[in-house]
């Protein structure tokens, strides 16, 4: 065996995730594994970054998923050009673990395109996260749902997603419906054998630029762990879910490049918390239920009336009364747009945009914006030290709301969405302690375990 590259001085890994919950969860893989990482919620200045000197993760948390092609030309090279200059040996774009994206939204092969430009080389992707229940096999993508596993074009929620519906599992083939770019695979098969670095130089002499990396199982993380750190060269631009910082972490530890991490301590648990929901999963219709006969209080705001700014300001209004009311009376308040993809909210808002004419981006914008304004309402009122943001999408646009610029992770909570301390200029809001929950992520009691600090 040849003797492992070290790890160097200075940052390890730097990402941008294409959403906010996504980027929390890379920040958690590395945190938890040792790896100090802080995770800003917008482009730092120098003297931001500055404040988070020796920090060997460094994450900039994006809004790509719901944007254009378009968008990213004008805002990708930048985010990705500061990340590049940090010197760390992985700089990684970060997509859900479910490649939510298609050609006109939230477009990984538009990412793709603007890294090659940037970075040059080839083009690691490793989306498989078995601890998230997300596999990857001959280039296939399953996913866990309801304890059991879909391939994902037949999953419960990708295939019926309301921005992003996924009618192809294999992720090469997704892929090229977004870039011209060549796409390439190491199986599984390969790795197992020992024939992965052959496999990868027939790739690479073929000309293919972009190189899917299945995940399965510890043997196959570690594998691929192994490939980034190893076969990537000097710095490497890499597309991935945190799957990526799970397989390097798997990888350093087995060669003893990284020791294994003390376990977090449990945070204390707090009498109230405040939680907004811009999700429209299964999986959080099921944790709003549970909570609202759990000691929380489910708010609806009706998303429909957000296609006219005065009613929609009038709806924040009313959450935030309702928000105050519940807390009054012991609850911890949870306001929400939907509960699920069948809920009849989710056609009425359909309508309503399709009737206004206006853009389904700019209303989704403003539903986020409008969850945020109601979160930083009441926490500035009640003055709770914690909170929730359900849903990727939302999170990415309620938390602007907020007035903090980065998080650093205090504990887990479930896969993908730790507690993490707010840092801000203000105050009132440094230390607020936040979780960023993707809509598919944690079991039916999770914002009861947010707000008790973690199970026993």
């Amino acid at each position: 065996m040849t003797t492992p590259r070290a790890l160097p001085a200075g940052p390890l890994v730097a990402f941008y995730g294409d959403d906010f919950t996504g980027s929390s969860a890379s920040m958690e893989e590395l945190a938890f594994a040792g790896i100090e990482t802080v995770l800003f919620l917008s482009t730092p200045s120098p003297e931001r970054l500055a404040a988070f000197r020796g920090y060997r993760g460094i994450g900039i948390a994006g809004v790509a998923r719901s944007r254009s092609p378009d968008w990213m030309d004008q805002h990708l090279p930048a985010a990705f050009g500061l990340l590049r200059d940090l010197g760390a040996p992985i700089v990684h774009y970060k997509v859900c673990s479910t490649f939510d994206s298609a050609p006109h939204i939230g477009s990984i092969g538009r990412a793709a395109e603007i890294g090659a430009r940037l970075f040059g080389g080839w083009i690691p992707m490793v989306v498989g996260e078995p601890s998230m229940g997300r596999f990857q096999s001959f280039g296939h993508l399953f996913a866990m749902a309801h304890g059991r596993g879909f391939r994902l074009d037949r999953h419960p929620v990708m295939a019926r997603h309301p921005v992003t519906p996924i009618d192809e599992a294999d992720l090469g083939l997704h892929l090229a419906r977004q870039t011209d770019l060549p796409i390439g695979l190491i199986d599984f098969v390969a790795m197992k054998r020992g024939q992965a670095d052959t496999r990868l130089a027939e790739l690479l002499s073929a000309g293919d630029r972009v190189v899917s990396i299945d995940v399965l199982d510890p043997e196959t993380q570690i594998e691929a762990g192994r490939i980034l750190w190893e076969r990537a060269g000097g710095q490497a631009f890499a597309i991935g879910s945190q799957g990526l910082e799970s397989a390097l972490v798997a990888y350093w530890r087995s060669v003893g490049l990284l020791p294994a991490a003390a376990t977090p301590s449990r945070p204390a648990r707090v009498e109230t918390i405040a939680a907004v929901s811009g999700s429209v999963s299964p999986v959080t219709a099921r944790q709003i239920a549970f909570a609202d006969q759990n000691g929380f209080a489910a708010i609806r705001l009706p998303a429909e009336r957000a296609v006219d700014p005065a009613a929609w300001d009038a709806t924040v209004a009313e959450a935030v009364q309702a928000s105050l009311a519940a807390l009054a009376r012991g609850a911890s308040p949870l306001a929400f747009t939907a509960a699920g993809p069948d809920d009849p909210a989710v056609g009425r808002l359909r309508d309503a945009v399709a009737t206004s004419g206006l853009s389904a981006e700019l209303i989704n914008d403003r539903i986020g914006e409008g969850l945020g304004r109601v979160l930083d309402a009441v926490l500035s009122t009640a003055k709770l030290p914690r909170a929730v943001i359900s849903g990727g999408d939302t999170s990415s646009h309620a938390a602007a709301m907020l007035g903090i610029d980065a998080l650093t992770a205090i504990a887990p909570m479930a896969p993908g969405s730790p507690l993490c301390r707010a840092h801000a200029a203000s105050p009132d809001r440094d230390g607020l302690e936040l979780v960023l929950k993707g809509g598919q992520v944690g079991t039916d009691d999770f914002f009861c375990v947010v707000r008790d600090g973690g199970r026993p």
